[in-house]
């Protein structure tokens, strides 16, 4: 994440709910995470929480009040609205809102929003039937209609006690969301990128897989990516212990099967299949449709191959393999490019460290459809996926 938010200039609105707790968190994230925060608060969020803990988290001003001649953005709003690579109200209430959508101007957030031409993202947190209010949604509608981008309300126990729709979004879907409007419009914005990830599982009996130690966590960090370059990505994911990705079309599978499938059936739009997933050689050649019982016999399942879901995808697309290897990294990978007729290989040695599975790290090597090695250091997920995609984008392009 740090990629697409370093050195970008944030502004955080934050108004009067009881959610406004959760918007220290979103600005320590964005802090950790390398983005410039500056903090606008209504009167209302100052009852909640104080400027001080934003200011003690961002080390920045934070606005309160247009007429605050010790502030140096007191009457200048312009200058917060010039510098904001994005403006986000989390959270917003159901007035601020209306005053939203009405272009009202009469504190120093809805100024600075009006005055602005960044993207805005606006984070709704309201109690019980608020947010189906009529008037509530055609305010809604209004802000998607201008290109505003609405992130949430989740739904659950909301602080009055009731249950229904007006949470505010947990953190790091937020910061999908943030990504998202900061990146809509880059290298990569137009553009399909078809994403597998996870280790699929081949059932045995209604008990028991076969399946492989992939955490899924490259494919995801993939995912993101292309989002925060401005693709449309859809994922089509084993099981994982991973959230799903905001703003990406996520397809749950279990076996290659069902893998193949549904990749095959995104292929139609797609500029680009990434095969992150680790997807199973071999599945059990029977099915038992009850559970195998235990006894003092060994047990012996036969085994079948599985159909090689890059080699037989059809359409006209960029195919980006993985290869990862235990020996003879270099050259396994080189074969498999010639195999599945690649355009480019990704290969990792899964015994070096920070590089196996489950790490958050990768160390891995690209090789293009012309045999050229290219061996890159140690980096996160996220960075390793933006020079794959870096590849991909001119591979489209060519």
């Amino acid at each position: 994440m740090a990629g697409a938010l370093a050195n970008k200039h944030v502004v955080l609105g934050v108004t009067g709910s009881i959610a406004c707790y959760k918007a220290l968190d979103l600005a320590s994230k964005l802090v950790q995470n390398g983005a410039l925060v500056d903090t606008i608060m209504s009167y209302g969020a100052t009852k909640f929480v104080t400027p001080l803990a934003f200011r003690s988290i961002t080390h920045r001003a934070v606005v309160t009040d247009s007429f605050d001649a010790n502030s140096e953005y007191s009457v200048e709003h312009v200058a917060l609205a010039q510098q904001a690579d994005v403006i986000v109200v989390a959270p917003a209430t159901v007035h601020c809102i209306a005053k939203m959508a009405l272009g009202l101007a009469d504190d120093p957030l809805t100024t600075t929003i009006v005055a602005a031409k960044c993207p805005l993202v606006v984070a709704p947190a309201m109690d019980g039937n608020m947010y189906d209010h009529p008037a509530t949604q055609s305010n809604v509608a209004t802000l998607t209609n201008r290109g505003v981008i609405i992130a949430g309300p989740g739904t659950g126990r909301l602080a009055s006690g009731l249950s229904g729709v007006g949470r505010l979004l947990e953190t790091p879907e937020l910061m999908g969301y943030i990504s998202y409007a900061i990146g809509k419009n880059g290298d990569l914005s137009g553009r399909t990128v078809v994403v597998s990830a996870g280790g699929t599982m081949e059932p045995i009996d209604p008990v028991r897989v076969i399946t492989n130690h992939s955490s899924g966590k490259m494919g995801y960090a993939l995912a993101e990516a292309a989002r925060d370059r401005g693709a449309d990505v859809v994922l089509v994911t084993a099981p994982t212990n991973l959230p799903n990705p905001a703003l990406v079309k996520v397809v749950q599978i279990q076996t290659a099967e069902e893998m193949g499938v549904a990749i095959q059936s995104h292929l139609d739009k797609a500029d680009a299949l990434v095969m992150a997933a680790a997807v199973a050689d071999y599945k059990p050649s029977v099915l038992s449709d009850q559970k195998i019982k235990k006894s003092e016999d060994d047990l012996n399942i036969s085994l079948a191959k599985t159909t090689d879901i890059l080699k037989t995808a059809t359409g006209n697309f960029v195919r980006v393999g993985f290869a990862a290897e235990s020996q003879n990294l270099v050259e396994n990978a080189k074969a498999k490019i010639t195999n599945k007729k690649l355009d480019l290989i990704v290969a990792n040695d899964i015994t070096a460290e920070g590089s196996g599975f489950g790490s958050d790290t990768n160390k891995v090597t690209l090789i293009d459809r012309d045999m050229r090695v290219d061996e890159l250091p140690l980096l996160t997920k996220y960075d390793v996926s933006n020079r794959i995609l870096d590849r991909v984008r001119d591979l489209i392009g060519d």
